[in-house]
């Protein structure tokens, strides 16, 4: 029987874990699913969510290095866009643009860490 693969969870590197809550979850509109540390002092170890969407964030050294770029698929991304235009982050203002295929759009966003969030839509 042939394997049968199903979602990918990107694992990405925090340092600082109010500014990750401050841009994942206030302006980006993730929910914490769960969080682990292994005691008060340790490195945190979080999963976050929106939609079908699924990301870990991690304190751990080991965990990865900043730098990483997700492409994510995503539905009614104008009115997402729109969302986050409304909120006037400080930080971000991402543009919606053209994306690679003739009437996609994609909107990229830096977080806090170094790591790039490209989310695309296709052509309709």
């Amino acid at each position: 029987m042939a394997p049968e693969f199903h979602a990918v969870t990107p694992i990405l590197r925090i340092f600082d874990v109010p500014k990750a809550d401050e841009f994942y979850l206030e302006y980006l509109g993730f929910t914490t699913d769960w969080e682990h540390r292994h005691d008060a002092n340790a490195p945190l170890y979080r999963q976050i969510s929106h939609g079908a969407l699924t990301l870990h964030l991690s304190e751990h050294h080991g965990d990865g290095s900043p730098g990483v770029r997700l492409r994510i698929s995503t539905s009614n991304l104008a009115e997402y866009h729109a969302a986050l235009t409304a909120k006037r982050y400080r930080y971000m203002r991402p543009g919606l643009e053209d994306g690679p295929a003739e009437g996609s759009q994609e909107m990229t966003v830096l977080d806090p860490f170094g790591n790039t969030l490209i989310f695309c839509q296709e052509a309709k």
